[in-house]
């Protein structure tokens, strides 16, 4: 059974940092690339990194520069840094395999919120 487990969000001031972590158990999380998402208020849940099995990344331009992605294999973690926080970043945050390794299965999330 595949479980994710999101957490480190919180309330931070535009311009803070924040570090989300996700754990991830029930697939050979090592062979998974892994993705970082977001659900703003109102909107649908969007993709915002990325990284392989082998390291390289990828982000979306709404986040490249401020954001890192991250992983630890031996922990089956995944992390995302986050600086220079805005309001927009405001969102539920998640992370999934990619491809998924349970088809429509998401965690809990955790709520992202950036505001003065």
């Amino acid at each position: 059974q595949v479980q994710l487990v999101e957490s480190g969000g919180g309330l931070v001031q535009p311009g803070g940092s924040l570090r989300l972590s996700c754990t991830a158990s029930g697939f050979n999380f090592r062979d998974y690339d892994m993705g970082w998402y977001r659900q703003p208020p109102g909107r649908r849940r969007e993709f915002i990194a990325r990284i392989t099995s082998g390291l390289s990344t990828l982000y979306d331009v709404t986040v490249k520069g401020r954001f890192t992605i991250s992983r630890d294999d031996a922990k089956k973690t995944v992390f995302l840094q986050m600086d220079s926080l805005k309001p927009e970043d405001s969102a539920i945050y998640y992370c999934n395999g990619i491809p998924e390794p349970q088809s429509g299965y998401w965690g809990q999330g955790t709520q992202v919120t950036v505001s003065a």
